[in-house]
C-alpha cells in the first residue's frame, strides 16, 4: 500500500500564488463587492470572511469564434428530417440568453462567487480607512527599529553568507599566496632551461632543481580553495524607524439606560475600532474608560466583558479623560483621539456641562473626536448639546447606530480616508 504525503506549502486547490493574482487582477470588482457586503453585514462575528459575487462578464476572456453568417457544410449524424440540397433557415444572430438566470431581454449571466478569507476581507475593509488628522508630533519613546543592509562583515551566521563576496575574497587570497611561489617557479624553470644546455637529466644539479620546482607547485596546490578567513556575511543593523504616537480613548456608557442590546452594539463597535488600530498602526495606545455615575479607567477584558450598571453622569468620563491626558499624554508629543458611545440619555444639566468641558478643555487638543449615539428612538439631550460642537469644531463627528447592521457603515463613515 502506497501512502502519499503532500508536503507542499500550497496543497491541492490552494494555490496562494494564483489566488493573489486573481485578487490583484479583479481588485476593483472585489472592492465593490466588499463595499456592498458591508452595507448589509452585521458585526456578529469578526472572525468570518465573506462571500462576494463578481459578474461573470467581468472575468470572461475575449476570444475569436465563428459567426453564423456565410455558407457552411455540416454533417448531422442520424439525421432523418433533411436530405441533401435542402435549405435550413439561418438562426437569428441575437440568440437566447446565456446562463441559468431568467431574462426577458434575451440575455442572462451567472455570477462568479468568490470566498474571501477573514484576513482578505479585513484588508479590503480597512484599506481606505485612517485616523483623521494624524501628524508626526514626535518619534515614539520606545523606538521602532527595522533591519537594514550595512555592508559586509567577517562574522555572522551561515544564512547571511554572501557567496559572491566570499568567492571574491578567496580568489584574492589565492592570488596573493601563489604569487611568490609562481615567481620562484618561473626563475627556477629559466635556470633549469639554462642548465639543460650544459648538463644531462641525470646530473644531480638538474635533479635537485626539478625537485625544487615540484615542491613549489605542491605548495601552490595545497593552498585551500576557500578558507574561513574568506567568508563574508551580509551585515544588517537596527535603524530607528520613525513612528507616530497616537492614543485612542474609548469611552463607553454602561449605565442602566443602556440596555443589553445597546451595550452589545457599543462593544461591537469598539471591537471593530480596536481591531482597526492594532492592524493598521504600529504605535497606538488605547485607553478604555467605562462610566455610569462614576468613570473608571479599565483594562481591555473589563471594558468588553464587564456587566456594570448604574445612573448616568457622562461628564465624569470626560473629566477623567482630561486628567489622563494631562498626566500621561502631553499634547506636544501625542496625537489624541477619542470615540464615545452612549444612548445619550443623560441629566440635562450634565449634558450642558459635557458640552462645556469638550468645547473649552478637550476639543482644542484633539485630533479627532467621534460620538456615536446608540438608540432606535429619537435623539436624546446629549445629541442636541453635541450638535452645536459639530458646527464649531471640524474635528468633531457624530453618527447614530440604530441596529447592528449600522455598525459597519457608521464605522467606515467615521474613519474614511480624506480625499486630497
Amino acid at each position: 500500500m502506497t501512502q502519499i504525503v503532500d508536503r507542499r506549502l500550497n496543497g491541492k486547490n490552494k494555490s496562494a500564488v494564483n489566488r493573489q493574482k486573481f485578487i490583484r487582477r479583479f481588485r476593483s470588482q472585489i472592492k465593490k463587492a466588499v463595499t456592498d457586503a458591508v452595507n448589509e453585514r452585521s458585526v456578529t462575528d469578526l472572525d468570518k470572511g465573506e462571500k462576494v459575487s463578481i459578474p461573470a462578464k467581468d472575468i470572461s476572456e475575449p476570444f475569436f469564434h465563428h459567426g453564423n453568417d456565410g455558407y457552411r457544410e455540416i454533417i448531422h449524424p442520424g439525421n432523418k428530417e433533411f436530405r441533401q440540397g435542402d435549405k435550413i433557415k439561418r438562426p437569428e444572430s441575437a440568440g437566447g440568453g446565456r446562463g441559468k438566470q431568467a431574462s426577458d431581454s434575451g440575455e442572462g449571466m451567472d455570477e462568479f462567487v468568490f470566498e474571501l478569507t477573514r484576513e482578505e476581507f479585513l484588508h479590503f475593509f480597512f484599506e481606505d480607512l485612517e485616523l483623521p488628522n494624524l501628524v508626526k508630533t514626535r518619534l515614539a519613546t520606545l523606538q521602532e527599529t527595522k533591519k537594514v543592509r550595512a555592508g559586509h562583515t567577517s562574522d555572522g551566521i551561515p544564512t547571511n553568507i554572501n557567496v559572491i563576496r566570499s568567492l571574491r575574497s578567496a580568489m584574492g587570497r589565492r592570488i596573493a599566496l601563489r604569487a611568490p611561489y609562481r615567481n620562484r617557479i618561473e626563475e627556477a624553470e629559466a635556470q633549469l632551461e639554462d642548465l639543460l644546455k650544459r648538463y644531462s637529466e641525470t646530473d644531480a644539479v638538474v635533479i635537485e632543481l626539478r625537485e625544487e620546482i615540484k615542491r613549489l607547485k605542491e605548495k601552490i596546490e595545497r593552498i585551500p580553495f576557500i578558507d574561513t578567513f574568506d567568508l563574508r556575511y551580509d551585515n544588517r543593523i537596527d535603524m530607528p524607524k520613525p513612528t507616530t504616537q497616537a492614543v485612542m480613548f474609548c469611552i463607553m456608557d454602561v449605565s442602566g439606560s443602556m440596555g443589553p442590546e445597546e451595550k452589545d452594539m457599543a462593544k461591537r463597535f469598539f471591537m471593530l475600532l480596536y481591531l482597526f488600530l492594532t492592524r493598521t498602526y504600529e504605535k497606538t495606545q488605547v485607553v478604555f474608560i467605562s462610566h455610569h455615575t462614576e468613570a473608571n479607567e479599565v483594562d481591555e477584558e473589563t471594558f468588553f466583558y464587564s456587566r456594570e450598571t448604574g445612573g448616568t453622569v457622562v461628564s465624569s468620563a470626560l473629566i477623567l479623560m482630561k486628567k489622563i491626558i494631562k498626566e500621561r499624554f502631553p499634547i506636544s508629543e501625542w496625537n489624541i483621539y477619542a470615540a464615545q458611545a452612549s444612548d445619550g440619555d443623560n441629566w440635562d444639566n450634565d449634558s450642558i456641562d459635557c458640552k462645556k468641558i469638550l468645547s473649552e478643555q478637550i476639543m482644542p487638543y484633539m485630533q479627532y473626536y467621534a460620538y456615536i449615539e446608540i438608540t432606535e428612538d429619537r435623539h436624546q439631550n446629549l445629541w442636541h448639546e453635541y450638535s452645536t460642537l459639530k458646527d464649531t469644531w471640524s474635528n468633531f463627528a457624530m453618527q447614530r447606530i440604530a441596529t447592528v447592521a449600522d455598525i459597519y457603515p457608521v464605522f467606515r463613515k467615521l474613519f474614511e480616508k480624506s480625499k486630497a
